[in-house]
């Protein structure tokens, strides 16, 4: 395990100097899940997974595989996937719905608000020692349904979950809300699943805001896979990012963004003029969401990590990836697609074939990152290169700083949030009290041009 001074030693984010160490070793990797995955708040799944009595969806919160689950009384939980009894999953499918998860190793069961309700031959064996109220399934400390996005933490010492965002709840609630300026409103219509040869903390850094890296996707942006994909239409996302101030804002608790900021008289940008009905649909959004809003509508989200492992895309493809950790070097990467539960059909129908051909492991962006990750982490799993740290010196001291938005933010591409994101990641693995990791301790905070 590594010691306050080995952590100080890998992650010098003064310095703007990274160890490779933390992309690779396993010793780390085991520190982490104990150390990061058991405090901090993780994102589960969604409540349009489970939208009617005794549903569930089966997912993960680090290495553990957990149930969401809704009772039959409607109340959300999220339970360890374990028998209490020999530790067997009692839930093997992906999503459903059932009255009792039932372990099929010696068939004790349970109740989706995961009660222990059925021990086979309790009276012979049990009765008078086993106390069914002890031998529940183990419950998630906190749980909390933010905006329609649920969310755990197996502390139940750890903030709310609104304290834990600080400053990044603004921009996350432009990615969950509705397009036209209503709080949440949106559900899942698909889930993607792949496992990738590279570390988790990659895909987490890449979506803190890392611009840098667009000369990746140069031959997707030349073909023109933006949501419309007409002819002449250049560029992968709506137009409404080309005439902004783009921002690169970190916060206390290790959450990066990167929004763009409109102009008072911004207008509506065309992007899909090839199917009318869409365009007529997201002209009404905007216009909508403006009248709501008022001068908050001028904020734009691009992407965004919430500490440690959930990142989202804003608008399009507008979703929520999560970076499930298997080993120092294999990603489980989850990706739910998200659009406005009252939109029209067709307008879901039309960005589920854009989300698919934008991201996941078929999509034409996705495996640009996926090809940088995998390569990153095979070239730093050498004897030699393991003692090279990588350099995140980005403008260091240089960057153009002011408040147009909260939060340490630069006006320039810069990697100050990835220094902020493992500074607070060290600090995870020296043990730091909450006060310390939301950045109230009176820690002497970092700008971001250092």
């Amino acid at each position: 395990m590594a010691t306050s001074l080995e952590v100080d030693q890998l992650v010098q984010s003064e310095r703007g100097l990274i160890s490779r160490e933390l992309f690779v070793n396993e010793d780390l990797f085991r520190e982490e899940l104990q150390k990061v995955f058991t405090r901090a708040w993780l994102f589960v799944g969604h409540e349009s997974l489970i939208p009617n009595p005794n549903d569930f969806f089966s997912s993960r919160m680090g290495d553990e595989s957990v149930i969401l689950s809704r009772d039959e009384t409607g109340q959300i939980h999220v339970f360890l996937n374990s028998c209490r009894h020999r530790g067997m999953k009692v839930c093997r499918y992906e999503q459903g719905n059932t009255s009792l998860f039932v372990c099929p190793y010696h068939s004790w069961s349970y109740k989706t608000d995961g009660r222990l309700l059925g021990v086979p031959m309790y009276k012979t064996l049990y009765e008078g020692t086993l106390n069914r109220a002890d031998w529940s399934l183990i419950e998630v400390g906190k749980l909390v349904n933010y905006r329609g996005t649920i969310w755990a933490t197996w502390d139940r010492n750890a903030p709310d979950f609104v304290d834990y965002l600080g400053g990044m709840k603004e921009h996350l609630d432009l990615a969950l809300d509705c397009r036209d300026g209503r709080p949440g409103g949106s559900e899942v219509i698909g889930v993607q699943k792949w496992v990738l040869p590279a570390n988790w903390k990659l895909g987490a850094e890449n979506f803190l805001g890392d611009t840098y890296h667009n000369p990746s996707h140069r031959s997707v942006d030349l073909i023109g896979i933006g949501p419309s994909a007409g002819a002449g239409k250049r560029g992968r996302r709506d137009d409404q990012y080309k005439k902004a101030t783009h921002v690169w804002v970190s916060f206390p608790a290790g959450h990066g963004v990167h929004s763009a900021l409109q102009s008072d008289d911004n207008e509506y940008a065309e992007s899909y003029l090839d199917h009318p009905q869409i365009e007529a649909y997201f002209r009404h959004c905007f216009e909508e969401r403006k009248r709501r809003l008022g001068e908050k509508s001028r904020l734009l989200p691009a992407v965004g990590t919430v500490f440690p492992n959930a990142s989202y895309l804003g608008l399009q493809p507008r979703g929520i990836c999560v970076w499930h950790p298997n080993s120092a070097v294999s990603t489980e990467a989850w990706r739910f697609y998200l659009v406005d539960k009252d939109a029209p059909q067709e307008v879901k129908e039309f960005l589920r074939r854009y989300y698919m051909r934008y991201s996941g492991p078929g999509g034409m962006t996705e495996q640009d990152d996926i090809e940088n990750w995998l390569y990153a982490t095979a070239a730093s799993s050498g004897t030699i290169a393991r003692q090279y740290p990588f350099n995140y010196q980005q403008s260091l001291n240089v960057a153009k700083m002011n408040d147009p938005v909260p939060g340490e933010v630069s006006t320039q591409i810069s990697e100050h949030i990835a220094r902020a994101f493992y500074r607070r990641w060290a600090s995870y693995l020296k043990d730091a009290p909450w006060d310390e990791l939301l950045g109230k301790s009176g820690v002497k905070g970092h700008s971001a041009a250092v």
